[in-house]
């Protein structure tokens, strides 16, 4: 699979075949259900299947303010995609002269001139152009015309919603990573740098990683069960491939030590080693109790005793190697 930036002199081999153009924004279920389509028109069409998305998010630049916090980072969006078959992701980079196309011209500059696309494939609420003035109906004219085939992918619907984006950030923001998990196509994940902490952790026996520089949305405050993932550790670099561990999180503050600073700590199981000014990554399987001061430092580590227990089953249940297109 490849990531580009650009949709200048597109390779030969990725253009005229078929396109879906969103955020995609945690790549979850609803996604998949149009990636799955999308490959299956590129066969039919004979070419590659492309997502074209949007780097950064356009409402971070119409209205920084309502902007929502991003549920993926552009690599780890196009890792996901990838696992659904797609040939290629262009991640373009959003400016204002992106945004004042109007939905006739976007069309001919991205669908047409730049992946010469032979077919479309988007939800029925897609909008694109200028202040989102272009809607299916417009799409469907302008595929007519050009000869494009188009085909609408109908939303999909666990329980009794449909699955967006935005409901799993709803999901990740109160700590409900189970159910999050349940609408996307891998388990929630964030990112950031090893930093200096208090080094309270060592002293009481369960040293932890202080994560910082997180750059996508954080579950609430809670202790997690999870993954936590070296993508440059020395047995990534032995490997080629990044080490996991199983882990116990917490997210908030230490009030058992008077704490109220708000951190990310991440303590892996079964880890002897430093991680100082290394990126790690965090899987979260679920909750697994809120956070709590305790009346002395024996109890609390009575309790990261039974957390990481917890979390080192739970781990082991989770093997992580496929995705979840279809629950």
């Amino acid at each position: 699979m490849q990531l580009l930036r650009s949709i200048d002199d597109m390779p030969p081999e990725l253009t005229g075949g078929a396109v879906t153009i969103g955020n995609f924004d945690g790549v979850h279920r609803g996604h998949a259900r149009i990636v799955e389509r999308l490959v299956a028109k590129a066969h039919e069409v004979g070419g590659p299947s492309i997502v074209f998305t949007f780097d950064p998010h356009p409402v971070r630049l119409l209205r920084p303010d309502k902007a929502p916090p991003p549920l993926t980072w552009t690599d780890r969006k196009a890792q996901l995609l990838a696992e659904l078959g797609v040939t290629a992701v262009v991640a373009y980079p959003t400016d204002e002269a992106l945004l004042a196309l109007s939905p006739a011209e976007f069309f001919d500059q991205v669908v047409r001139r730049g992946l010469a696309a032979r077919a479309i494939v988007e939800g029925p609420n897609f909008f694109f152009g200028r202040e989102r003035a272009g809607n299916i109906a417009v799409l469907g004219e302008l595929c007519k015309t050009s000869g494009v085939a188009l085909e609408i992918v109908e939303p999909l619907t666990v329980g009794s919603e449909y699955v967006s984006s935005s409901r799993v950030r709803r999901e990740v923001a109160a700590g409900n990573v189970d159910e999050a998990r349940r609408l996307l196509t891998r388990p929630y994940r964030i990112r950031g740098m090893v930093t200096h902490g208090a080094r309270r952790g060592n002293k009481i026996g369960f040293p932890t990683a202080n994560v910082s520089a997180i750059d996508t949305l954080l579950p609430a405050i809670g202790v997690y069960a999870g993954r936590a993932i070296c993508p440059t550790g020395s047995g990534a670099a032995e490997t080629g491939r990044p080490e996991t561990w199983p882990a116990a999180i917490n997210i908030g503050p230490n009030p058992t030590f008077g704490e109220e600073v708000f951190k990310v700590e991440v303590h892996l199981i079964g880890f002897d080693g430093s991680l100082y000014g290394e990126p790690l990554e965090v899987d979260f399987l679920t909750r697994l109790r809120g956070t709590q001061p305790f009346t002395s430092v024996a109890e609390l580590q009575a309790q990261l005793a039974r957390d990481v227990a917890a979390a080192r089953e739970i781990a082991a249940g989770e093997s992580g190697d496929a995705p979840n297109p279809r629950g």
